[in-house]
C-alpha cells in the first residue's frame, strides 16, 4: 500500500487514509473486487478511485449524474497536474469527438461522464480503444429504484462493462438502505457481493427535532446559543432571501445561496460562507455540493426533507471536524399540510406530463421522428410564461420523463467560453503572415492559453480585453471572425438547464407513462416522506438510533445527547426501564381509559412510574380529563 500512500501525499497532502479508504483501494487496485463503498458525507469517497487510478495503467471512467460536481472534481485534479477529461450534455458534439480522442490518445488519467452518454454510439466505440482501468460510479443509490433519485440512464453502466470486462467497479454513495445495497450490486453485476461500508453513526453530531409553532423565533435562538458557522436549508428560494435579511436585521452574519444565482454570485458567497466572512449561509438544497467545510457547528432544518436520505446528507455536513456540532429540524403539525400540497406538485397528472413534453418540443422546434441523444439549452422560466405552466409542474413531469428514459432536464449548466483551433500551428503561422490585422491578437491568446490545438479550452473574454487593452465587444467580435475564417472553434458562453432527448421526438400515443410504474413512484414518495414525518414526530426512541436503523444498523446504543434521550435522563430511568414502563402503560390504556393510581398499582416501580406518565403527558402522548388518562390518537 506504499505506493498509494506515496500518492496521496505527492498530490493531496495528506500523510495517511482516513478509515476505509485504504481498504477500498486495496479491494479494486490490488484484488481487482468489484466493491461497494458506503461512506457518509464527507468521508472522502473521491480520493477510492482518484489515488488508485493514478496509481495503474490507463484512464478511470467516472459516471456521476451531476455536473456542477464533476466541473468540480476536473478542475481540482487539473490544479494538482492530473490529467482529466468530461463529457457532458452540455457540449457540442465537435467537443465530445475532440474529449473522447484525447481520452484514447492523450495519456489521461479520468474520464468523468454524465450518465446518459453511456449509451451514444461515438461513446462506445471510443471506450473500445481505451484502456479502462476502474470503473467509478458515483451517487450509484441512483441504479436502484429503491433509492430516492433513480436514474434509468444508469442501468447503462452494466452494458458498457463488457467492453472493458476486466476493469473493477467501484460504487460508492453516502446513502442507502440494506435493500437498495443489494440492489446495486445486482444492477451493476458484481461478480461477487463485496460491501465495505463505514458506520452511520455521527458520535459528535447531536440529533435534535424541536415542535415549534414559530419557527423564526426559534432559530434566531438556536444561532444566538451556538456562535459557530452554520447552515439553514428551506425549501423555497424566496425564504433563503427573507430569512437571511432577518437574521442580518437581527446582528447575525448570514447571506442567502440558491440555484438561481449566478455562477458568480454563488462562488462568490460560498466562498464568503467557507472562510468565515459570512457565518450563516441560508439555502436550498442547492447547497452541499463539494461543499468540505469541517467546522460547521449547527445545521439548522426549516422544512421537512424529502426523504430520510436527504435529511441525513445535509444535517451531516455539520461537524466534520469531529468536535461537538448539532443537526436541528424545526417541526410543527402544518408541515404535515405542507407535505400534501406538495404530492400534489410532484406528480402532475399523466396527461399533463405528456402536454409538457409535446409544448417543450414544440417550444425548441424539434420535429417528430427527429433529435434522438440531442441536448437542447432550455429556460425554464421563459417556457413556462410562453405555455402557462407553473414551472414547478415543468421540473416534476420531466423526472417522470426521465423515469421513463424519454427526456431528461438537466440542473442549470455554465458554460465558460471555449476555443480550439482547427487548423495546425504551421498552417496558422501562414495565416498570421496573410492577415497581419489578426497576427498580434492570435499571439495574444496564444501566449494566454495552452492546449488551443488539442482541445477546447476555457476563455475569458473580459480578461483577455484587459490583457490586449480591448475592450470585451472587440475581443468577441474578433473571435466571431476566427471562427468564420475556419481558423478556430469558438463556443460564447452560456448559462442554462438542458433539455436531452433520449428518444426521437414521439406523438402522443407512443408517449409512455406508464401508470404501473407512476403509481409506484407515487407510494414510495408517500413512504418516504411518512418516513420523515414519523422521525420528526417519534420522541419515544433515539434520534440516532432511529436514523441508524433505517440505514440496517440496528440495536445501535442510544446516543445519550439528542433531545430524546436528554428527555429521559431528566427523568433518571434507564431506557430499559423506561422502554418497559411505557409498554405497560401504554398496554393498559389500550384496553380502556385508566386513572393515574389504577396504573401505578399495576406496575411495580410507582415513582418512576408516575415520572413516565408525566412525561407522556407533557410530550401529548396521553391525555387526561376529570382524572382520567386516555390514549392520543
Amino acid at each position: 500500500m506504499e505506493k498509494y500512500r506515496k500518492i496521496l501525499s505527492k498530490y493531496w497532502g495528506y500523510p495517511a487514509f482516513r478509515e476505509l479508504q485504504e481498504e477500498i483501494i486495496f479491494s479494486v487496485a490490488e484484488e481487482k473486487k468489484d466493491t461497494l463503498a458506503l461512506m457518509p458525507t464527507g468521508g472522502g469517497k473521491s480520493i477510492t478511485f482518484q489515488v488508485p487510478a493514478i496509481a495503474m495503467e490507463g484512464i478511470c471512467l467516472v459516471v456521476t449524474p451531476l455536473i456542477a460536481l464533476m466541473k468540480d472534481q476536473v478542475e481540482n485534479l487539473k490544479k494538482r497536474n492530473i490529467k482529466a477529461l468530461m463529457v457532458h450534455s452540455g457540449m457540442t458534439s465537435h467537443e465530445i469527438d475532440i474529449t473522447l480522442n484525447n481520452a484514447v490518445f492523450g495519456d489521461y488519467k479520468f474520464l468523468y461522464l454524465s450518465p446518459e452518454r453511456l449509451q451514444t454510439e461515438i461513446f462506445r466505440i471510443r471506450m473500445e480503444r481505451m484502456n479502462v482501468n476502474l470503473i467509478a460510479v458515483d451517487e450509484s443509490h441512483c441504479i436502484s429504484q429503491w433509492g430516492y433519485d433513480f436514474r434509468p440512464s444508469y442501468l447503462q453502466i452494466a452494458e458498457i462493462r463488457t467492453i472493458a470486462p476486466d476493469a473493477p467497479v467501484l460504487a460508492l454513495t453516502a446513502t442507502a438502505t440494506p435493500k437498495v445495497v443489494d440492489d446495486i450490486m445486482e444492477k451493476l453485476h458484481f461478480k461477487k457481493p463485496n460491501l465495505l461500508k463505514k458506520s452511520f453513526e455521527r458520535t459528535n453530531l447531536i440529533y435534535i427535532v424541536r415542535t415549534t409553532e414559530n419557527k423564526p423565533a426559534y432559530l434566531l435562538n438556536i444561532l444566538r446559543k451556538e456562535p459557530g458557522s452554520g447552515i439553514v436549508y428551506v425549501r423555497s428560494r424566496g425564504a433563503t432571501k427573507e430569512i437571511a435579511q432577518r437574521l442580518q436585521n437581527e446582528g447575525i452574519s448570514a447571506d442567502f445561496y440558491h440555484a438561481g444565482l449566478s455562477p458568480e454570485m454563488r462562488n462568490s458567497k460560498q466562498d464568503d460562507w467557507q472562510s468565515g466572512r459570512t457565518r450563516i449561509i441560508v439555502a436550498t438544497n442547492a447547497f452541499g455540493m463539494g461543499i468540505d467545510k469541517p467546522d460547521v457547528r449547527v445545521v439548522v432544518h426549516t422544512d421537512l426533507p424529502d426523504s430520510v436520505e436527504a435529511y441525513f446528507q445535509e444535517a451531516g455536513r455539520a461537524g466534520r471536524d469531529g468536535k461537538t456540532a448539532y443537526a436541528v429540524l424545526l417541526y410543527n403539525k402544518t408541515d404535515k399540510i405542507k407535505f400534501e400540497q406538495r404530492f400534489r406538485t410532484e406528480f402532475p397528472a399523466i396527461d399533463q406530463i405528456k402536454n409538457v413534453y409535446q409544448s417543450a418540443c414544440n417550444y425548441l422546434q424539434i420535429a417528430y421522428g427527429a433529435g434522438k441523444n440531442s441536448s437542447h439549452s432550455f429556460d425554464i422560466a421563459s417556457f413556462s410564461r410562453t405555455y402557462k405552466f407553473y414551472p414547478t409542474t415543468v421540473i416534476s413531469a420531466f423526472k417522470f420523463l426521465l423515469k421513463e428514459n424519454i427526456a431528461e432536464l438537466t440542473e442549470e449548466i455554465n458554460n465558460p467560453s471555449r476555443l480550439f483551433f482547427t487548423v495546425n500551428r504551421d498552417d496558422l503561422y501562414k495565416i498570421q503572415i496573410n492577415n497581419p490585422d489578426i497576427d498580434n491578437f492570435i499571439k495574444g491568446v496564444l501566449r494566454m492559453y495552452t492546449g488551443l490545438f488539442s482541445n477546447f479550452v476555457n476563455i475569458d473574454e473580459a480578461y483577455l480585453a484587459k490583457v490586449m487593452f480591448k475592450t470585451r465587444d472587440e475581443v468577441y467580435k474578433m473571435l466571431v471572425r476566427l471562427n468564420k475564417m475556419k481558423i478556430a472553434e469558438y463556443i460564447p458562453q452560456r448559462r442554462s438547464p438542458m433539455m436531452i432527448l433520449h428518444e426521437e421526438r414521439l406523438d402522443s400515443p407512443n408517449i409512455r407513462i406508464s401508470s404501473e410504474n407512476y403509481l409506484w413512484s407515487k407510494n414510495r414518495y408517500t413512504e418516504r416522506m411518512n418516513t420523515m414525518l414519523a422521525y420528526s414526530e417519534n420522541e419515544m426512541e433515539c434520534r440516532s438510533v432511529q436514523l441508524l436503523a433505517y440505514f440496517g444498523e440496528k440495536n445501535a446504543p442510544p446516543c445519550a445527547n439528542c433531545d430524546v434521550c436528554r428527555h429521559r435522563n431528566e427523568l433518571n430511568i434507564t431506557k430499559y426501564e423506561f422502554d418497559s414502563i411505557v409498554e405497560k402503560i401504554t398496554s393498559i390504556l389500550a384496553q380502556e381509559p385508566s386513572t393515574i393510581e389504577n396504573i401505578v398499582k399495576q406496575t411495580e416501580k410507582p415513582d418512576k412510574t408516575i415520572k413516565v406518565i408525566r412525561w407522556l403527558m407533557d410530550n401529548e402522548k396521553i391525555s387526561e380529563q376529570k382524572n382520567i388518562l386516555k390514549l392520543r390518537t
